[in-house]
């Protein structure tokens, strides 16, 4: 139980902005074979899941400061941003799994997306990136 926590605790931190790898733990716990690949991808997939929303929730905290003058966005910027955001950018989520996922996951936040179509297609990425993991991990794919 004690690996699954581990794994968990890694991934979640894997999708903020703190410096954990979620790949290393997954792959050693597969390799070790105390569980089946199928636990190990959902608990990953969980824990990064929640990362991001961690990070998305910053982004939604950030954006409180917008009326700031510190606040490194003009109001045009934003519309803008969000415009662009919501005609092309909601696909980029599927990118969340990617190192540069978490500023898409924080920009998510800052113009407010939807948040079930942010939950919806960061699983879906996360849990991609773990099964093409796990996949790669036993060998089946190179």
């Amino acid at each position: 139980m004690a690996g699954l926590f581990t794994l968990f605790v890694a991934a979640l931190g894997a999708a903020t902005v703190l410096p954990f790898q979620s790949e290393v733990v997954f792959a050693a716990l597969q390799v070790a074979g105390d569980y089946p690949a199928w636990l190990l991808v959902l608990v990953a997939s969980v824990g990064n899941t929640l990362g991001s929303v961690v990070t998305y929730l910053m982004g939604v905290w950030f954006e409180h400061f917008r009326h700031r003058r510190w606040f490194p966005f003009t109001e045009a910027q934003l519309d803008r941003a969000q415009r662009w955001y919501n005609r092309w950018g909601l696909w980029s989520l599927l990118l969340t799994w990617a190192p540069f996922g978490d500023a898409i996951a924080l920009a998510a936040g800052v113009l407010r997306t939807p948040w079930p179509v942010f939950v919806l297609l960061v699983a879906v990425a996360k849990t991609g990136r773990y099964i093409i993991l796990a996949l790669a991990t036993a060998g089946l794919i190179g």
